[in-house]
């Protein structure tokens, strides 16, 4: 597969020194080298135009327990598209090769594209699918009012990170459950790996989240007030929050995100089984909080249950 023939023409191409220099190689020998080096990579493209590798038309790249992912995942579902999902232990992508989930890989012909970012993902959906399926595709479609609280919502996700990880970080049994150390969907090498390098991967996310308690204090204020929010827009019995009658990307959106501490049954749309947490399992003052949210947001929970009673249907 090329990309398997990459990975080992990259790693050959950086023992390439440490070769010269072990077995002491002429200038002559060394420039040889390097020509047999550039006819590998030349043999390696033609082999990916002559032989493509057998890759899906459409690949989403997820965490199992992102809320972004989420959000894509459901959409794509609800355009009724067939793709291949395939999870990772996205928290080491993030740190060791600068990869972020989710990311919407598409195949066209030799080409393969990657999109990064939930919002650019359902951009290509709609751009992709608006046209030649209206009907199906009529949710995504991005009216400014939409786009604005779109952009709202993924702040509120954002500040749904830090806060998730400060109280999640404490419990090193349930950090290692949400990163899918026992998820079976993930490659058994990840899971195997996410465990010893808990203490680093830890200690990365605090710094580069900047979680303490001063930070923790601010995102929840700023939860707390998009929430408040929400709940004026919304009625005992919206069907959408800016659509009427009908359930947009918006609505799953503010689910999707909004999933990831409510905890609905129908969270990940059976894909996210296996780093499920109970909100029994959670620490204490995280399941508090919660607890208080749903109690001084009952038309937000209410909403967001009815959208995701829609989730597998």
């Amino acid at each position: 597969m090329t990309n398997n023939r990459l990975f080992i023409y990259s790693v050959f191409l950086l023992a390439l020194p440490l070769i010269i220099a072990w077995y002491e190689i002429s200038v002559l020998g060394a420039f040889t080298l390097i020509v047999l080096m550039l006819l590998c990579r030349w043999a390696i493209t033609l082999s990916g135009l002559l032989k493509p590798e057998r890759v899906p038309k459409l690949q989403l790249d997820t965490i199992s327990a992102s809320h972004f992912v989420e959000k894509v995942r459901w959409c794509m579902d609800s355009l009724g598209l067939k793709y291949e999902e395939r999870p990772t232990a996205g928290i080491m992508g993030l740190f060791f090769i600068g990869r972020t989930v989710p990311q919407l890989r598409i195949r066209t012909g030799f080409t393969r594209s990657t999109i990064s970012n939930s919002s650019d993902i359902l951009r290509y959906l709609w751009g992709r699918y608006g046209a030649s399926e209206p009907e199906k595709a009529a949710f995504l479609a991005p009216t400014k009012e939409h786009l604005a609280l779109e952009e709202k919502i993924d702040i509120y996700g954002k500040n749904l990170q830090l806060w998730g990880y400060y109280h999640i970080l404490t419990d090193k049994k349930l950090a290692l459950q949400m990163w899918g150390a026992n998820c079976p969907s993930l490659p058994a090498w990840q899971r195997k790996l996410v465990v010893p390098l808990f203490p680093v991967l830890k200690t990365l996310l605090m710094k580069a989240f900047q979680i303490n308690d001063k930070t923790y204090k601010k995102e929840g204020a700023a939860i707390t007030e998009f929430l408040s929010e929400m709940e004026h827009r919304l009625s005992e019995d919206s069907v959408s929050i800016l659509s009427n009658d009908n359930i947009d990307f918006v609505d799953i959106a503010f689910s999707a995100i909004s999933g990831i501490w409510l905890l609905p049954d129908a969270y990940g749309g059976g894909k996210a089984e296996g780093v499920r947490i109970s909100h029994e399992d959670l620490p204490t003052a995280m399941k508090e909080e919660i607890d208080g949210w749903k109690k001084s947001y009952p038309k937000c929970v209410a909403f967001i249950d009815r959208v995701y009673a829609q989730r597998n249907k």
